[in-house]
This record gives structure tokens, sequence and C-alpha cells, in this order.
């Protein structure tokens, strides 16, 4: 498990994603129950509790993961959120159509004759275009998930 733990963790720091909120997350990928403690996390990453925590409070800022007190304890639990990937894409489509916006806008500003604004509002199309494969991809994977839980 460990190998694919690192593994996993080396593509998503390759991506963008800071190492050791990488690291946290591909483990509670990995766990059984899709959650872990800081212990528990220190101990299977061997890093320091102040690691987990600035890994944890990334992971949540960005919505990836959530922090579950464990009953009749003072302990915290790290989750990882329900269809982890619909709801990242899903935000990433916002982020698409907040971008797509400016573009526009920014493309009006350039005006439409300059090359600049004809760059403008060639990448505003491109995210709209995004936007919408975007969300027809989304919908065709619920379909799917639904189809095979059906089949289950």
């Amino acid at each position: 498990m460990s190998r694919f733990v690192e593994r996993f963790a080396a593509e998503m720091t390759e991506a963008g994603m800071q190492r050791m909120a990488a690291r946290v997350f591909a483990a509670l990928l990995a766990s059984e129950n899709a959650s872990l403690t800081s212990a528990e996390l220190a101990e299977q990453l061997v890093i320091s509790p102040a690691a987990v925590s600035g890994a944890i409070r990334y992971l949540t800022q960005v919505g990836m993961v959530a922090r579950e007190r464990e009953p009749g304890t003072r302990r915290e639990r790290y989750v990882l959120h329900n269809e982890i990937w619909y709801e990242t894409f899903t935000r990433r489509d916002q982020i698409l159509t907040r971008w797509e916006k400016v573009l526009r806008e920014g493309a009006d500003t350039l005006g439409p004759d300059t090359a600049a604004g004809a760059r403008t509002a060639e990448t505003a199309d491109f995210f709209a275009f995004l936007q919408d494969e975007m969300t027809s991809m989304l919908d065709r994977w619920r379909e799917r998930k639904e189809a095979r839980g059906a089949q289950s």
C-alpha cells in the first residue's frame, strides 16, 4: 500500500499539488474507510503531526477532506468526501464559468479588433467549450455509476 501511496502522491505533486497534501490525500484514498486520525497518518507516512496538520488544512480548504469528531473522544478523523472527483470537477466547472466571464469582459475591454482582444475572446470560447464538455461528461459519469450500481 505504501508504494501506491507514494507513487500516486508523486503524480499529484507533479500535477501541482503540495507534496505533503498529496501524500496525506493518497493515504486517505488507500485506507479501508477513507478515514484516518492525525496519529495514524503521521505513523503511516512517517511525518510529524505539524506536517499532517498543514496538509489537512490545505485539503480542507480545497474541499477534498473533511474533519469529523470521533464519537465519545476529542480526537478528529480526517475523511475523504464521498464522490471526491465528481465534486472536485464540479467546482472546477464553476471556476471555468468565472474565468470565462472575466475573459469575455477582458476581450471587450481590449477590443475585438485587436490581437489581444481576439486572443482573449478565443480563450473565453475555449473555457466555454470546456465547461459544456465537462457538464456533459459529468452527466455521463452519473449515468454510468447508476447503471453499475443497478447491476450489483
